[in-house]
Order: structure tokens, then sequence, then C-alpha cells
């Protein structure tokens, strides 16, 4: 059964989490923003989060003028996929290090290889 959480406990929740990401990891982000939606622009909650911008292996002239890549976690999906608030912290942590992959150009097979799919 899937748990409810109002936008801030979770917005509080996915700060603590962040903050566990190893800080060589965040220190090779740039021109990145961390947004939370409630769902999907479809109103589906099939996704979990999404990176929305262009990987690092693909890029050839970015600069500071473009617009910040975007790494979205969907609040109400991750609610409906888990029974407890520690497999929440579990699965936004999943979420988050799956989506900061694709910012590096990790692509869906390698993720699932690594148990990150």
């Amino acid at each position: 059964m899937p748990i409810e959480m109002d936008e801030s406990r979770f917005a509080e929740l996915v700060d603590d989490v962040f903050d566990e990401i190893p800080q060589q990891v965040i220190d090779e982000l740039d021109n990145v923003v961390f947004v939370i939606e409630n769902r999907p622009a479809d109103g589906s909650l099939d996704l979990l989060g999404e990176y929305d911008g262009l990987a690092l292996t693909e890029r050839d002239d970015y600069g500071m003028v473009d617009l910040p890549d975007r790494i979205v976690l969907y609040r109400e999906s991750l609610l409906d996929v888990v029974d407890d608030e520690q497999a929440l912290v579990e699965q936004v942590h999943i979420t988050l290090m799956h989506e900061i992959a694709h910012y590096f150009g990790i692509d869906e097979e390698k993720l699932h290889g690594l148990g990150w799919g």
C-alpha cells in the first residue's frame, strides 16, 4: 500500500537523501537543477524520475548561456511504489543516482547492469 506524505515533508526527505550523495559526484554536476513535481506531464505514476538535458557525453559546446539541465523527482509516483518511509528513502536515493547517471551519459542498459535500473 502506498504511503502518504505532504510536499513539504517529501522535500525534506529528498534534501536528506541528497546530502548522502558523495560530494565528489555533486562536485562534477554543472548547471543542473533538482526539481520535485507531483506527477509526470502525462499524469501517470509510471515514471519515478527524469533527466531533462544533454548528457556530458553528448555535449560539444555547452556554456553558461544554456538553460540548466533538470533532474526531476515525481513525488506521487515515488510514494506509490513504497510501503514505508525507509523504502521511500531507498527509492529516492536509487532514483536520484539513476538520473544523475544519465547526466554523465550512462544509458539504461548499463544502469540495469549496475543495479540502478
